[in-house]
């Protein structure tokens, strides 16, 4: 048995509905051309196209069974997050979300939602949460950057986010952004390769500088991505740590309680993220359906140098534990 823990998926049916409500939520364009959908939040660009394989299902259970994937975990995606929105607005959309999440998902054994929240709004996203566990939501994903582009784990305005988390023991998936504000990853595919790893490990040094997970201990946080450059660049980040005494909470206190997923290619890279972080703190991931995700996800945990007992942890019993499966 192998659980996926990152994945998305867009339900075709909650698109179609959005036709007939577009005008519930004034600040969201949506543009079909051709049985493509795209989202405009907040009078900015249009997204990306959502390809066929985030919205529907068939490909997704034949792959998973192609893969030897019992169980998939599924986000929404972070293009569509909608967290560029006013904060009222943004709840609702993420209401709205959420229930067609929970609803597809219900005709579909093999997939697990996890919910959307607002975190342009700390208040909003305490009580959407809230609102999703009581609905049957077993976690949540959540952008790098809290506002769309912009915005940051640790502001302020999130205290209430983070308290619920803490509160309710929420699993939280950091998920890093698609941007490209950066001129430098604008050719070669560099905002996948490179830039969501900048953003991933941007954020979730903030984090561990700030000490918001030793502060909010009960929140249970996967880095997505491997951990991004984190579990290379900890020492760095120690370094630091040690040069401005006083200044900033101790780095390595905060890594030691996130999570991480396997999404890292090589089975060397993660033969060193378990010995790292250790082998009860790595979940199976893919990024399903990306092309820059791991689509064959078993294997590089299969041709790692990992004991079977470890192996075993990494696919499926990690999972089980953390989102009592």
């Amino acid at each position: 048995m192998a659980i996926d823990t990152h994945a998305h998926f867009i339900p075709q049916a909650m698109l179609e509905d959005l036709r007939n409500r577009i005008s519930d939520f004034p600040n969201i364009d949506m543009i079909e051309q051709e049985g493509s959908f795209r989202l405009a939040f907040a009078g900015g660009s249009p997204s990306r196209p959502i390809m066929a394989r985030l919205r529907e299902t068939e490909d997704r259970n034949t792959w998973m069974k192609q893969n030897g994937i019992d169980l998939q975990i599924s986000g929404g995606w972070v293009d569509a997050f909608g967290n560029q929105l006013p904060a009222d607005e943004g709840a609702e959309w993420a209401r709205y979300c959420n229930k067609w999440l929970i609803k597809a998902c219900a005709n579909d054994s093999g997939i697990i939602p996890l919910a959307l929240l607002p975190t342009q709004s700390g208040k909003h996203s305490a009580e959407v949460m809230q609102e999703a566990l009581n609905d049957g939501f077993k976690g949540f994903m959540i952008g790098a950057q809290t506002r769309g582009v912009g915005g940051t784990l640790d502001d302020p305005d999130l205290d209430p986010f983070w308290e619920k988390a803490h509160e309710t023991g929420a699993i939280i998936l950091v998920h890093p952004v698609f941007d490209a504000s950066d001129p430098r990853v604008r050719d070669f595919d560099l905002v996948n390769a490179v830039s969501r790893i900048n953003d991933q490990t941007t954020a979730l040094a903030r984090i561990l500088f700030t000490g918001h997970l030793t502060r909010y201990t009960g929140a249970k946080v996967i880095a997505s991505t491997g951990g991004a450059a984190l579990p290379y660049a900890l020492g760095r980040l120690i370094r630091n740590f040690k040069a401005h005494p006083g200044k900033y909470s101790d780095p390595r206190e905060g890594f030691s309680q996130l999570y991480f997923d396997s999404i890292v290619f090589e089975p060397e890279v993660l033969d060193f993220l378990v010995a790292r972080v250790g082998a009860e703190k790595v979940l199976l991931g893919s990024d399903w359906p990306f092309p820059i995700g791991d689509l064959e996800p078993c294997e590089v945990v299969k041709k790692s140098s990992l004991s079977s007992n470890n192996k075993a942890r990494v696919l499926e019993t990690n999972a089980q534990a953390l989102f009592g499966l």
